[in-house]
């Protein structure tokens, strides 16, 4: 750990002890507002094109979204959400009472107060990911960009108060898709001819465990983290095969992904002292919206609403493409993301769910800790 990140949690471990004896104002607080209907002071959100909302636009990228028809049902048009409209993120946000949280591209000033998305298109567990897709930010970056972030809130606000705060707040972490999509699945990646299945997912987890810790060694305690869902069901996985069905061999692989983050996550709770971890079942959702669709009001399930070629997922949304009119009815935007309807669903389901899709706790429980 470098020195000045050392003296960091030292000094957020000191503060503690002020904060919980209730001393000074909250420092994710804007000044003058005091306490609003937030259930949480914050949010912090690391993980991938799933949730990015704009960090890779200035990127020398090939995986950006900040162009129409993305954001086409979103207020203002195309914003680097890989979404016709909201991510997910953005539901649990609102429903935690806090405004939509800004990208760290744009994060100055007051507007770190309610949190920082630091999640990038194309980034995963670990730093080669994504690599075909040229500049993006790896979850290690995403951690010591959430440094830089510490560092402004205690120069603007001081060390104090922060480590209460922190622990207060909800760290929203979604990434792993990448890893698989972007790096296990592409020819042009030797990890295939490295690892079988099983020993990827251990590989990914044993790193994935890393990067939590480091969090929570910089003052994090309330994680909400998300498995993979049902990738072997996306658009641009079904165009691969000339049935257009599901790739039931592409689900497997993400079975033993998503059994050691469970496992992880139950470690954590057992072994870090006043932390909470929580565990979405997003294969669970999407498996049942699938199974399932009318009950949704899905129409379709199988194809994106934007993309091009078998299922409309060979080629994923182009600039200025006319995408599907009926976007509610479809469970993908584009070859890779799920619509707006399928985020906020995820979302809601995520925020006040049962054992079935999220656990121990879920996020309203947690914010209410």
């Amino acid at each position: 750990m470098a020195l000045w990140t050392y003296c960091l949690v030292l000094c957020l471990s000191a503060a503690l002890s002020d904060a919980v004896l209730g001393k000074g104002p909250n420092p994710f607080l804007h000044e003058g507002r005091g306490n609003r209907r937030e259930m949480v002071p914050a949010m912090f959100i690391f993980g991938d094109s799933l949730i990015d909302n704009g960090n890779n636009n200035a990127l020398p990228s090939f995986a950006k979204a900040n162009y129409l028809p993305y954001g086409i049902d979103f207020n203002g048009g195309p914003t680097g959400r890989f979404s016709n409209g909201y991510t997910m993120v953005d539901g649990v946000a609102q429903m935690l009472g806090l405004p939509l949280i800004p990208a760290f591209s744009e994060a100055f000033g007051d507007r770190v107060l309610h949190g920082v998305n630091y999640a990038s298109a194309a980034s995963g567990i670990l730093d080669e990911t994504g690599g075909n897709f040229a500049g993006r930010i790896p979850f290690d970056q995403q951690i010591r960009n959430f440094q830089m972030t510490l560092d402004q809130i205690m120069v603007n606000r001081g060390a104090i108060h922060v480590a209460e705060a922190l622990a207060k707040c909800i760290f929203f972490v979604g990434i792993g898709s990448n890893d698989y999509l972007n790096n296990y699945l592409m020819p042009n990646y030797p990890t295939r001819n490295q690892y079988n299945g099983q020993q990827y997912a251990d590989h990914l987890v044993q790193k994935y465990t890393q990067q939590l810790r480091t969090l929570y060694n910089m003052g994090a305690r309330k994680f909400v983290v998300t498995g993979l869902g049902r990738m072997g069901c996306i658009p641009s996985i079904r165009a691969q095969s000339n049935s257009g069905r599901c790739s039931e061999e592409v689900n497997k692989l993400m079975v033993p992904f998503n059994a050691n983050v469970k496992k992880m996550l139950n470690e954590f709770n057992s072994n870090l002292r006043g932390a909470r971890f929580i565990y979405v079942d997003v294969a669970h959702i999407l498996g049942d919206m699938i199974a399932h669709p009318t009950t949704y009001g899905f129409r379709v399930v199988n194809k994106g609403c934007c993309g091009i070629g078998r299922n409309r997922g060979q080629i994923t949304c182009l600039p200025l493409q006319t995408p599907c009119n009926n976007r509610d009815e479809y469970m993908f935007w584009d070859a890779f993301h799920p619509t707006e309807k399928v985020n906020i669903l995820m979302a809601r389901k995520a925020f006040s769910g049962d054992h079935s899709v999220v656990f121990p706790i879920n996020i309203q429980q947690l914010a209410r800790l």
